[in-house]
């Protein structure tokens, strides 16, 4: 996220994608195989992302803009379903897994304000998404409990939150398949600060509580 402005696929430049080989391949020799590791390239290189991950051996990526087009602050996201997932046959990488934004975070969702959360789940499943990603408006915003609760009930594959978990928030997403957290285990909470080790031991302290109690 450091790397801003964005840009989008069109004008992504071949450094971007070799640095992000490079980075991947090296945490990939770190961590364990047995830990399943993922890849998202902003501002919706989607493609270049099953890419790198194909080369790195990662198990997924995180998608923008899989169905229904939108207003970014860094342009226009279309979908790209279709494409993606024939690229991702054509080089051989059907074993990684694809989790898919859902009217995501700082985005305008005007121009398909007629389409629910609920019909965007449903397309992003007939398209053959590996699982959906619900956040809030920003980096940062938990997600709504009462839009995670509709999804959850309306829908078979997995469901993520990719925005503000929290220790104290975590309890309200205990029956999600998996949780993003980035800003909270931040020094001040803040995405772009050092990691807070001490932050990162107390939520997943708290997790196992709650996982125990359930």
């Amino acid at each position: 996220m450091h790397d801003i402005p964005y840009v989008r696929p069109k004008d992504l430049t071949p450094e971007i994608t070799t640095m992000m080989t490079r980075i991947c391949t090296e945490i990939r020799k770190i961590l364990p195989e047995n830990i399943p590791c993922g890849i998202q390239i902003l501002a919706g290189c989607n493609k270049e992302a099953i890419a790198v991950a194909k080369a790195a051996n990662f198990q997924f990526i995180r998608a923008e803009g899989f169905v229904f087009s939108h207003i970014a602050d860094e342009g226009f996201t279309d979908a790209c379903a279709g494409t993606l997932l024939r690229y991702r046959k054509q080089i051989d990488a059907d074993d990684i897994l694809i989790f898919a934004d859902i009217k995501k975070k700082h985005s305008s969702h005007a121009i398909t304000s007629d389409v629910s959360l609920s019909e965007a789940v449903k397309a992003a499943k007939f398209f053959l998404a590996d699982g959906i990603i619900l956040t809030g408006a920003a980096t940062g915003d938990p997600a709504s409990v009462s839009e995670f609760t509709e999804i959850k009930q309306t829908t078979e594959i997995p469901v993520l939150i990719g925005s503000g978990i929290t220790k104290d928030n975590i309890k309200d997403y205990l029956t999600s398949d998996a949780i993003i957290v980035g800003s909270h285990f931040k020094v001040g909470g803040t995405w772009e600060n050092k990691v807070d080790k001490e932050k990162v031991k107390n939520f997943m302290e708290k997790l196992e509580m709650l996982q125990n109690t359930h």
